[in-house]
């Protein structure tokens, strides 16, 4: 009896040695990073998330569609088009609006601009918004502009630089824009956007993401930035973004790209030295967010490292309030 009770004695003592050196730091916890699959999910549950529906009935001229945060839509039903057959009867619209960089991150929407030379660059957001039309399933095509009414109380005041944007889509499934072409949207060239005090006026003329937009300046010298990330972790189950200080809620960068040597990055060249700004890693656990945020002061060609130590595992509404609260 005595020796079975110090067997027992020492397994105890063993397990309690093996777990306590296991977790002697932040470097030995043990976590299995998520598939690709989970973490493209967890975005996916982002996007539904913030998805409004809405029925019309088309054939009926203009119709006025109001959002959760007060946007006006007005979609022509006359100009609905399926395999470009006119169109009558009910209509679904899928509608989101993207006005915070919290939401951006948790539904991989960041507000990356496409330069004239093919590169991109931070875009200071007035909304970003979806709208998708369909009737029995299938996709429907409009013949005419749309029009929306974005009050500017939503995007941190009216800013009389802001031009139109058109999302592109990547066989990734991510999301980059690119500005508008003159006479693509209706408005005759005059940009998509115009604007008072309380509210811009946007014309467009195609269902699919479209962004009230303006590029991000700094006259700094610029350098690229690189981001170590916890091992196991890669550019198929994570992602690194960049929440810059002082742009308020609604901009938000994302390096884009996964280098030879494991380490994220933008690889353009354009971000400022000098800037404060908090690097944001974020990847999927078990259906919640696993998230680190790092507050820096960017430096010529340095490397910021995260390790799992420095995570926090939290609900999509802990993550978006987390980001929103970057000042």
């Amino acid at each position: 009896m005595k020796t079975n009770l110090k067997k027992i004695g020492l397994l105890i003592i063993a397990m309690t040695t093996f777990a306590s050196c296991d977790n002697s730091d932040g470097e030995d916890i043990k976590i299995s990073p998520p598939t690709s699959e989970a973490f493209k999910s967890i975005s996916e549950k982002g996007v539904k998330r913030n998805t409004q529906n809405f029925t019309m009935t088309a054939g009926n001229g203009v119709v006025t569609l109001t959002s959760a945060k007060g946007v006006k839509l007005y979609i022509n039903g006359d100009c609905l088009t399926k395999n470009g057959n006119p169109v009558t009867g009910q209509v679904d619209i899928e509608y989101i609006e993207l006005f915070d960089k919290g939401n951006m991150l948790v539904t991989n929407k960041p507000t990356m601009g496409i330069t004239a030379d093919g590169k991109k660059n931070l875009l200071i957001s007035g909304g970003e918004f979806f709208i998708k039309a369909t009737q029995g399933g299938v996709e429907l095509q409009t013949s005419c502009s749309m029009n929306m009414i974005v009050p500017t109380a939503l995007t941190n005041g009216f800013d009389n630089l802001m031009t139109l944007w058109t999302g592109v889509i990547d066989e990734d499934g991510n999301l980059a824009w690119r500005e508008a072409k003159a006479n693509a949207d209706g408005t005759d060239g005059k940009g998509g956007v115009q604007g008072e005090l309380n509210n811009y006026y946007v014309t467009f003329g195609k269902f699919g993401w479209t962004n009230v937009d303006r590029f991000y300046h700094d006259p700094r010298p610029k350098t690229t930035l690189l981001v170590d990330v916890p091992d196991g972790y890669n550019n198929t189950n994570s992602a690194v973004f960049l929440s810059y200080d002082g742009e308020g809620k609604n901009a938000l960068a994302q390096l884009d790209t996964y280098t030879a040597e494991g380490l994220f990055s933008e690889h353009y060249g354009q971000i400022p030295i000098g800037l404060a700004c908090h690097i944001i890693f974020a990847t999927e656990d078990n259906g919640n967010w696993r998230y680190a945020i790092k507050g820096v002061t960017i430096s010529a060609n340095a490397v910021y490292e995260f390790n799992l130590a420095e995570t926090t595992v939290g609900t999509e509404a802990q993550l978006v309030a987390a980001i929103n609260a970057i000042q």
